[in-house]
């Protein structure tokens, strides 16, 4: 073992943590198929969204994290069930009569509403492979359509027929009397009009390989499992595509923990233990409620990229999987900040620490170069007192900061601008609270207007922070997150704000200076 290999086994963030899973389920040898397989799945009956990011990247990151711990090559499928009936017409689609026409079809073979694709299946597919590939993720994509129908699942369907009873008996105490009388984990696809049934089954077939239904006409009708003629229910064929396609790793949400259970007792009766399996905590809104597609609370992956990069909400999704954790806006600019953190700190790490740095897992192991000097808070807090309408507002205060950047040298910074211009009309514009200086307040920020006065243009933002500080502690506030807290307040509208000595650097100490002096005329600092 290398010595990078041992540093990967010693560390202790979770991607690693899974991937030694992983590694002893294997035992440390390369599997029989010759690789070993991460899988995520997809229903296509909507568009991909924030948990399909979240999966898909938290899949990666021990993907990655397992190829530095061996040398075994590695897999990732993401699975589309785009074999399962097309159960109801979501809002968001057009040429709804034509859509309902067709209740029951698999979704491989609805028309596509919008005209563009073979079917709905196939333009959802479409979708979450242009998904996936603007996040730059490496995956190998599977269809049900096609690996059912290829004979792929064959084997492995003939064991569910041959186990019928077997997993029956593990499916029925899990649903109602109602349900259970119709339940079989087959559904056929009716010969006669392509629909997918959930009916029940008369009789099985162990040596024919087939079952038989009462069709929609009340016919008797004996159709093989195999060959894409018949389709699991979704609980049994996660479980039976784990087995067939003999995954080692799948991780999914705690409102699937029974459904995972499900599967290890039908995998146990198919003789197979299943896949290294870890169970992510839920997103929730602001309220402390679980997020729900159906009520639109929380926050969409959309959302949160029209105000911040991607790399954030990498982060976001890094970030404690087991723990939930309220997904709304406010939490952005903070993770943008953290996220700038620890990619700074990459250029000053060793590898072993590296390794705990949760940039390195976000870019598995490849940080892009570029550094960040200004934080996304202090370009917020820079957009409110100039008000900003444009990037072009921002980067004019930036290029005298900083004379050597500019948007094409810095295309991460670029982007954080154009963010934070976003952010701040949106979210912190319509909050901002000015309130004016009172009682010694009044006489340290007289201080302070002396003191930027008398410094020369230049002045570092660390010695502009000495010169803050020393202010704070003359005027004797009994706490100095007091004395910050008032120039928060009183010159940026908020309660919170960033370093003040970095925000006089940036804004430049003339313009600090008018800002100053407004706030002790008294001037309307909103305007």
């Amino acid at each position: 073992m290398s010595n990078h290999q041992e540093l990967a086994m010693q560390a202790k963030a979770w991607p690693f943590e899974e991937a030694r899973k992983v590694l002893a389920r294997i035992g440390g040898k390369t599997p029989e198929k010759g690789y070993v397989l991460f899988q995520t799945g997809y229903g296509p009956s909507g568009l991909p969204h924030i948990g399909t990011f979240g999966e898909v990247a938290r899949t990666t990151m021990v993907r990655n994290a397992f190829e530095q711990l061996s040398d075994i090559p590695t897999k990732l499928f993401c699975f589309s069930d785009d074999l399962d009936g097309f159960r109801k017409v979501p809002d968001n689609l057009p040429n709804k009569e034509m859509l309902a026409a067709n209740i029951g079809q698999p979704l491989s073979k609805v028309p596509d509403p919008f005209g563009e694709y073979e079917s709905l299946g196939h333009h959802n597919n479409a979708r979450l492979r242009q998904f996936l590939d603007s996040f730059g993720f490496q995956y190998d994509f599977l269809s049900a359509t096609e690996v059912y129908q290829s004979g792929q699942f064959d084997k492995a369907l003939l064991e569910i027929l041959a186990n019928y009873d077997k997993i029956m008996n593990v499916m029925l105490p899990t649903l109602g009397k109602e349900r259970q009388a119709t339940y079989s984990p087959f559904m056929p696809i009716c010969p006669k009009t392509g629909k997918v049934l959930q009916v029940p089954v008369e009789e099985t077939n162990v040596d024919a390989g087939t079952i038989s239904f009462r069709d929609e006409d009340g016919d008797l009708v004996e159709v093989p499992v195999t060959g894409g003629h018949c389709k699991l229910q979704w609980k049994p064929d996660w479980a039976m595509r784990q087995y067939a396609l003999d995954v080692d790793y799948e991780m999914s949400g705690k409102d699937l923990i029974d459904s995972v259970k499900l599967g290890k007792k039908i995998q146990k009766v198919l003789g197979c233990k299943g896949p290294e399996t870890f169970t992510y905590e839920l997103f929730l809104d602001e309220q402390g409620q679980k997020i729900s597609k159906s009520k639109g609370n929380g926050l969409s992956m959309e959302e949160w990229l029209t105000y911040a990069p991607q790399e954030s909400l990498a982060l976001f999704m890094y970030n404690k999987p087991r723990t939930a954790k309220k997904l709304y806006f406010d939490v952005i600019p903070r993770t943008v900040d953290d996220y700038i953190t620890f990619k700074g700190k990459v250029g000053e790490q060793d590898e072993s620490k590296l390794f705990e740095n949760p940039a390195w897992h976000i870019h598995t192991g490849n940080v892009p170069s570029e550094q960040t000097s200004l934080s996304f808070g202090i370009l917020l807090n820079l957009a409110s007192v100039c008000n900003a309408n444009d990037a072009d507002r921002l980067w004019g205060f930036i290029k005298q900061y900083a004379p050597e950047a500019s948007p094409e040298s810095a295309p991460f910074l670029d982007k954080l601008v154009g963010f934070a211009v976003r952010y701040y009309q949106d979210f912190v514009k319509p909050k901002l609270q000015y309130r004016a200086p009172e009682g010694k307040e009044v006489e340290a920020l007289k201080d302070l207007l002396s003191v930027l006065k008398g410094l020369p243009d230049g002045t570092s933002a660390e010695d502009i922070q000495t010169e803050v500080y020393t202010i704070g502690k003359k005027h004797e506030f009994d706490n100095l997150r007091d004395w910050f807290k008032c120039l928060y307040e009183v010159l940026l509208g908020q309660s919170q704000g960033p370093r003040m000595g970095t925000f006089f650097a940036l804004y430049g100490l003339g313009e600090s200076i008018k800002l100053i002096e407004k706030a002790l005329a008294g001037e309307d600092l909103s305007a």
